[in-house]
């Protein structure tokens, strides 16, 4: 599977990830932990990666990390809520 680059980034979430998970207090193991207990095989370092843009994130992923963020999905894409 090729997986593209859009502006240089595998994905477009990481930065608002990153916001959240701060926002909350958590640290990338805590989250790596929490996606584990949810059935999401992911590591710290790959919680890491996702943050900076260099690790592409599954759509399953994304909705079980918008979940524990306690935000929305479009809320981590960027995309305006009205």
């Amino acid at each position: 599977m090729k997986i593209y680059d859009f502006n240089g980034k595998k994905n477009i979430c990481g930065e608002r990830v990153h916001e959240a998970r701060r926002r909350l207090r958590l640290t990338q193991n805590d989250l790596a932990a929490q996606l584990q207990i949810n059935g999401i095989t992911i590591e710290r370092d790959s919680v890491s990666r996702i943050e900076i843009g260099t690790r592409f994130v599954a759509d399953y992923e994304l909705k079980e990390i918008s979940k524990i963020l306690k935000v929305s999905v479009a809320w981590l894409l960027g995309i305006d809520e009205q």
